[in-house]
């Protein structure tokens, strides 16, 4: 079995392939150039992350592709039921980096609490000038705890994001299409665990009413999960951070309630338009940003490589038989 890591993969992934006898390319082919490179390389196995596209053309092009995987959670980037159709196997680690994405969202809700994405902006540029003046107008911050979080989708990475704010002493509101109930276990150093059970809601009014730190954590949509009336029924003084998919949430929008005063803050990892993102977003000082970098850890990376070795390992030796 031979496999292609396009988009890369973790030194103990591979490690894992080699010692299992299987061929691992880890080149960088691009797009226009992968179907060819597949075909003359034999390539049994293609692994991607969000990079390379995988869509009905390269397909119906490499007949002899086995085996499509994707390094993450979401498969956007993969035309999966005409893959299934044609007898490929998909593959992917949906849990592999939950962890470093809720640090993400809980690093950007710290941030604009504090102003930390402001004052890091000014401070090289003022700090020797206007110390005092910004040193006020930063004093109008708020601690997490206490407040309440919202999280919409109650998946891999919300769970995790609702560990974390549990953590905090935060309060808990979870929204998903159909009430549902989850025990999470939250996991100490000492050895120590402590179950909670939370049961999210479908009442939107309520969520959004109740919640001062908005989390989204949901597969991509086809429409806005958050616009202008979603905006309207919000807190004063809520803070939003999005780290799900661009197009859940709109945009433009929500440069209009920040400026109205609405949102305190925000924060995007995703963009509509990424991977060029709308310039009043970047220029905007009430926003949080940052380039798509919710699962890029060292730690995700290595789950990752090893999640995709042993079901390729699996697989192989299902082959076998």
């Amino acid at each position: 079995m031979k496999v292609l890591a396009n988009d890369g993969i973790s030194k103990a992934g591979e490690n894992a392939l080699k010692e299992a006898g299987i061929e691992i390319l880890d080149n960088r082919v691009a797009q226009d150039h992968v179907i060819n490179f597949i075909n003359d390389n034999n390539v049994d196995v293609l692994l991607v992350r969000s990079v390379t596209k995988v869509r009905q053309e390269l397909i119906d092009a490499c007949p002899g592709l086995k085996v499509i995987g994707r390094g993450g959670i979401g498969m956007d980037n993969i035309d999966v039921e005409y893959a299934k159709s044609k007898g490929i196997k998909i593959i992917n680690t949906p849990t592999a980096s939950s962890k470093s994405v809720a640090e993400l969202v809980f690093g950007h809700f710290i941030s604009l609490a504090r102003f930390l994405h402001e004052s890091n902006r000014l401070m090289p540029l003022e700090g020797d000038t206007h110390f005092s003046a910004m040193k006020k107008s930063f004093s109008n911050a708020y601690e997490l705890s206490g407040k309440t979080l919202g999280v919409i989708g109650f998946g891999s990475i919300g769970q995790e994001v609702i560990k974390i704010g549990i953590a905090l002493g935060m309060k808990v509101n979870v929204l998903t299409r159909s009430p549902k109930t989850e025990v999470l276990t939250l996991n100490f150093f000492n050895g120590q665990s402590v179950d909670f059970e939370i049961t999210s809601t479908n009442d939107m009014d309520a969520f959004l009413k109740d919640s001062d730190f908005i989390s989204i954590n949901t597969p991509k949509t086809n429409e806005y999960i958050i616009d202008t009336p979603q905006f309207e029924k919000m807190k004063d003084g809520v803070y939003i951070v999005n780290t799900a998919r661009g197009g859940v949430i709109n945009e433009v929008t929500l440069i209009d309630f920040i400026e109205s005063g609405k949102i305190a803050g925000a924060a995007l990892d995703v963009f509509e338009n990424e991977p060029s993102p709308e310039l009043p977003l970047l220029m905007n000082p009430a926003l949080s940003l940052s380039p798509h970098v919710g699962g890029n850890t060292v730690d995700a990376q290595e789950k990752i490589g090893i999640e995709l070795a042993e079901q390729i390992i699996k697989l192989q030796k299902e082959t076998i038989r």
